[in-house]
């Protein structure tokens, strides 16, 4: 445990909020928790309060989206009509189909994806493409077009998730700039989005957990992180969605350009 209870309470504080915003901000939270994890001190075992942070951000978008996750869950059991034809069955299809791609990108590459997290020096280039993606989802916005969301489209989108995973690549802000690009409606694209992220933050959860260190745990430092990253990504979750309805998506491409400039002169001094 830290020896400054009062110094490790205000770094989890500070962590847990910014993995809350950065989670649904699409800046990469993965990316700025390499950014400044560094800085601070936790008393407690990294890989276990990274875990807890995720769960603290999990738990807004089951409760934002609670009506599809319900469907989710009740209809492929007791929906009514032709089980195929169930809303609730269709888009568990979707998501089973975007999983699939990403499981299998995170599992082949997870020990490329490690590697990057011990190196903050490629921020500067994956905080860079990120604010490319971001500025393209607004020259090549085609969310007019109303495309239909179809098992090859949620493929498509599962890969963009799977490759999302490298820190400095926002996962939010990868999914809906394609989905935006390849035409989706924009609350439709935020939606599917956030919905995907679920099975993503639980297939990540389970996999790391065997690695974390139960002997080091400050419960009080893992509760206020949690608790944290929760409120703050719950604000952060109806922020984005607010702005991807209003168009305002593409603007924080500049902040991700920002942070790849930040990211190098803190290589370059380390």
């Amino acid at each position: 445990m830290s020896d400054d209870p009062e110094g490790g309470l205000g770094a989890a504080m500070f962590l847990g909020a910014l993995q809350g915003l950065t989670e649904f901000l699409p800046v990469s939270s993965s990316g700025h928790l390499v950014l400044f994890q560094q800085f601070f001190e936790i008393g407690t075992d990294h890989v276990l309060f990274d875990l807890v942070l995720h769960l603290g951000t999990l738990i807004p978008v089951l409760y934002f989206y609670r009506e599809h996750v319900l469907l989710l869950i009740k209809d492929p059991l007791v929906g009514k009509g032709p089980f195929k034809e169930r809303e609730g069955v269709k888009l568990l299809a979707l998501l089973v189909a975007a999983s699939i791609p990403t499981a299998i990108i995170g599992l082949t590459f997870e020990d490329l994806f490690e590697s990057l997290f011990s190196r903050p020096a490629a921020l500067t280039v994956t905080f860079a493409i990120t604010g490319c993606l971001l500025m393209a989802s607004g020259i090549w916005d085609r969310s007019d077009k109303k495309v239909a969301l179809t098992i090859p489209l949620a493929v498509v989108l599962g890969i963009a998730q799977g490759f999302a995973i490298t820190p400095g690549i926002s996962r939010s802000g990868t999914t809906i700039a394609v989905a935006l690009m390849l035409g989706m409606e924009r609350e439709v694209a935020a939606r599917f989005s956030f919905l995907m992220s679920v099975p993503a933050i639980l297939g990540a959860v389970i996999l790391k957990f065997k690695d974390a260190d139960f002997s080091a745990i400050d419960g009080v430092q893992l509760g206020v992180g949690g608790l944290t990253a929760l409120v703050t990504g719950y604000l952060a979750l109806v922020l984005l969605v607010r702005l991807v309805k209003s168009g305002m998506f593409k603007n924080f491409a500049w902040y991700c350009w920002g942070a790849a400039i930040v990211a190098g002169v803190l290589a370059f001094a380390a």
